[in-house]
């Protein structure tokens, strides 16, 4: 028997959401407004091939509940369980993110300091371009040291709604 994975569609301030989760943890948050549910669907299909996907199942409530709660304003920091696959310095950089409190940015240049490895600037950016599960892992709360925004995987435009959705909530 495959292993499951429960998949759910949530529909956000900043648009469709797809999120997966293994008995583990949440594996996947994907902002998806240009894909069909279908074309998520295979996307999903593709990343997990072993596992048998199940909509709405068990252990997408969790991370879904809380997902629905910092939108609406009444959380600022996530304790669902994760189940996240990376290379051990990705798995650092993500660690290190899930430490920039809620409304406040940092730089990539600080997060490289904080992992002890302060000239992998540019690998940092790439490790936080491909964070699996973004907003619960805050990748959007990593600027440039010059204060531009800098870049962000899923829009720009979905990145400034975040920082400035907590900026508004942390005042």
């Amino acid at each position: 028997m495959a292993e499951q994975i429960s998949f759910t569609f949530y529909n956000s301030p900043v648009g469709k959401i797809g999120l997966a989760a293994t008995g583990k943890g949440l594996a996947a948050l994907d902002f998806i407004n240009p894909l069909a549910n279908e074309d998520y669907l295979k996307l999903l299909k593709n990343r997990y091939p072993n596992f048998e996907l199940i909509k709405d199942g068990k252990y997408i409530k969790e991370p879904l509940n809380q997902l629905k709660e910092y939108f609406s304003g009444h959380r600022k920091r996530f304790s669902c369980p994760l189940d996240l696959k990376g290379t051990p310095f990705q798995l650092k950089v993500w660690q290190a993110l899930q430490a920039i409190p809620f409304g406040q940015t940092v730089s990539y240049e600080e997060i490289a300091l904080k992992i002890g490895n302060p000239k992998a600037v540019r690998a940092v950016g790439q490790a936080n371009g491909k964070n699996p599960v973004a907003i619960i892992v805050p990748c959007h709360r990593v600027i440039r040291k010059s204060g531009d925004l800098g870049g962000y995987s899923s829009g720009l435009e979905i990145k400034k709604f975040l920082l400035d959705w907590e900026q508004r909530l942390s005042r």
